[in-house]
Parts: C-alpha cells; sequence; structure tokens
C-alpha cells in the first residue's frame, strides 16, 4: 500500500474515532462511508437494514462474486484514553475497533478498484448494529444475499495482544453464541434497622449471583465452555432503607446446544431457588443474541492462503473466545471465514483506554482485498 493511501486512511480511521455512534444511531458514519466511496467512484446502496451501505465493484467477464464486511458502530463507554483525536461525544467510544473496520473495508475497496488482476464482483457490505443489536439479522432481512448475490463472505476482528498485522485464522468455532439475561427480584421495602420486618431483594441478589455461577461449575460439562457474566445491578435509592427491588442484567455465552440447555435449566432453578429461600419472587428472561461465529472448511483455508498471498504471518494455533459476533448469522446462511488481525500490545476490547492500531491498517485491507481476489479465483 503506497503512503499516501495509508495516510488517508490513518485520517478517515481518526475521524471515525473522534465522531463514533451508537447501533441503530450510524446515521453520520454511514454518510461518512457514501462520502468516501463516492470520493472512490465506487457505486453503492444505503440504508439497507438501517444504516448499513452495500458498495460494488464489477469487472472482466466473471459472474462469480463474493462479500467483504465490516461493522460500524461503537458502545456506550465513556473514552479515558487521552487522544487528540479521542471521542467528541460524551460517553460513546469505539471501544472495540470498528472504526478501523470500517476503514479498512474502505481501504480494500481502493486497492481493489486501482488492481486489474481480477475478475467478477466484490460487494462491500458495512454494517451497522453489531453490538448486540441485531445488524446482521436486519441486513439479511432487508435482502443482502438475495439482493447482492454472492458465493462467499468474509470479515475480520481486531485481536489485542495478537502481534500486529498477524492474521489468526480458526477451521471450526471462532467466537461463542450468546444471550442477554435479566432478573428482576422483588421483595418488601423497609427501614434498615428493621430487616427483619422486610424481605430483602439485596441479599437475595447476592445468593442469586453465586448461585448462577454454580451452573458453570457444577452443571456444564468441565470440556464444554460456558460462562454467566453480571455487568449491571440496579438496587435501592437510600442508604438507610431496604429496597423493594433489585435488577441484574448480564449475558451468557456458549458453543453448545447442551451447554445452552443446561444454562437455560440452572437459572431457572437458581431463581426457584433462591426465591424460595429468601421469601422473595424472582423474575428472568433470556434474550437470544448473536449465534455462534463457525467458519467453514473451505473458506478458513482460503482465508489462510489469501492472508499469506499478502505477505501476512498467519497463525492456526489460537483458541476460539467466549466472546460474540452477529456475523455468525451470515455465516449461518453463507459460507464464509472470520479471522482476527492482530492489534499488538495493549487494553483489550471494550476498554476505556482502547484504541485501534492504525499501524494495521494496511495489513487488514490488504488481507481483505487478497481474501476476496482469492475467492474469485478459487477453483
Amino acid at each position: 500500500m503506497d503512503a499516501a493511501l495509508v495516510e488517508k486512511l490513518t485520517a478517515w480511521r481518526r475521524h471515525l474515532h473522534a465522531h463514533p455512534e451508537l447501533s441503530k444511531f450510524e446515521k453520520n458514519t454511514s454518510a461518512f462511508v457514501q462520502a468516501k466511496l463516492t470520493e472512490l467512484g465506487i457505486p453503492f446502496t444505503p440504508d439497507i437494514g438501517g444504516y448499513g451501505v452495500v458498495a460494488t465493484l464489477s469487472r472482466g467477464a466473471s459472474n462469480r462474486a463474493v462479500g467483504l464486511r465490516a461493522d460500524m458502530d461503537a458502545l456506550p463507554i465513556d473514552e479515558k484514553t487521552g487522544l487528540g483525536y479521542g471521542s467528541t461525544a460524551p460517553g460513546v467510544m469505539h471501544a472495540c475497533g470498528h472504526d478501523g473496520h470500517t476503514t479498512s473495508l474502505l481501504g480494500a475497496a481502493a486497492l481493489l478498484q486501482a488492481d486489474p488482476s481480477w475478475s467478477g464482483t466484490v460487494h462491500f457490505v458495512f454494517q451497522p448494529a453489531e453490538e448486540g443489536q441485531g445488524g446482521a439479522k436486519a441486513m439479511m432481512a432487508d435482502g443482502l444475499f438475495s439482493r447482492f448475490p454472492m458465493e462467499r463472505i468474509f470479515s475480520y476482528h481486531n485481536w489485542p495482544g495478537l502481534e500486529a498485522g498477524t492474521v489468526a485464522v480458526h477451521h471450526g468455532p471462532v467466537m461463542a453464541a450468546g444471550a442477554r439475561i435479566h432478573f428482576t427480584i422483588d421483595g418488601t421495602s423497609g427501614h434498615a434497622a428493621l430487616p427483619h420486618l422486610t424481605r430483602d431483594p439485596v441479599v437475595a441478589a447476592a445468593h442469586l449471583i453465586l448461585a448462577l455461577q454454580t451452573i458453570i461449575a457444577r452443571n456444564i460439562d468441565p470440556l464444554q465452555a460456558a460462562v454467566i457474566s453480571l455487568g449491571k445491578m440496579v438496587a435501592g435509592e437510600a442508604l438507610n432503607q431496604i429496597p423493594g427491588q433489585v435488577s441484574l442484567h448480564g449475558t451468557c455465552r456458549y458453543y453448545s446446544e447442551e451447554a445452552h440447555r443446561a444454562l437455560r435449566d440452572g437459572m431457572q432453578r437458581a431463581c426457584e431457588g433462591v426465591g424460595a429461600m429468601m421469601g422473595v419472587t424472582i423474575a428472568h428472561e433470556i434474550v437470544p443474541g448473536v449465534g455462534a461465529t463457525i467458519n467453514h472448511a473451505a473458506e478458513s483455508e482460503l482465508a489462510a492462503q489469501a492472508a499469506r498471498a499478502a505477505g501476512l504471518q498467519v497463525r492456526t494455533d489460537l483458541p476460539p473466545a467466549m466472546t460474540g459476533e452477529d456475523f455468525g448469522w451470515m455465516l449461518q446462511t453463507c459460507p464464509g471465514a472470520y479471522v482476527w488481525i492482530g492489534n499488538g500490545p495493549g487494553v483489550d476490547l471494550h476498554n476505556d483506554g482502547y484504541d485501534y492500531n492504525d499501524a494495521i491498517l494496511p495489513a487488514a485491507s490488504g488481507y481483505l482485498a487478497s481474501v476476496a481476489k482469492n475467492s474469485l479465483a478459487e477453483g
């Protein structure tokens, strides 16, 4: 990649980082993508499944087609990086690197447009609402694969801790399936000095939190992967009052249907048991989220070959992660593969000090362009 394009992509990525938008509110991000596609001279269709954009490049006589996908949304996190291009939107930041994903897909479009060596059609899929808001499903429901037919689709995620620019390819599972979990504990409020006259939902919540973790420790096969994490607790307003209600909110992750059933059944038993013991009522809700991201065999091999052809180091020894990714829904409909590209050392994803590494933009754009060309040429 020439220095001028690297400089341009870096400026684009930092603009997106400074102007993050939450899932389903990516209006300005989508407009920015459309403006850059116009600047590149690449035709596109906007408003697919919300603020999604699909751009298309075709050349030569081949009728083959491939898709490349990137996500665009940010997270409800208050940025603390101290960067000169830090978020200008209070409480919102690109803590997962979707600004870099979007920019590198624009970079791949620029590379492929300037490369006369391939023949066929490439669809560049800019997806909104990846962070648990169903953006992949919305694009699919809006005709992604019928309006823009493709034989395969590829995507990637930056991966902190993995050597910068190294491509990790999994043969099979990459990221877990998951659901959002909500618990509402209703007790009887009263004076904090007279607990015997109340039914304390805070103490019940403490028992429930521990009980939920025993599902992982004692109900899931130790050789199966599963996680329950509660990230939000809402309880009370006054320090000298026992509140009447506590709510807990979090996520569960799994790969197998067996683990899914054990999680679901265990949560039901925990709610009933803790509720009976503490004299409170506990309602719970499990809201399905993402499906497991599982690579197709032929496409994962294509991804590895494409990364090597782009001059990138490839690793195939990393275990899958319990993080979730709604690209998994696309892989259930269309063959494809999802890889990780090393972001280098630094803080983890979803951290308020995280930043996408601009130095990997050439590697990420180069990989995406290479996997598109390899897919169109394969067979």
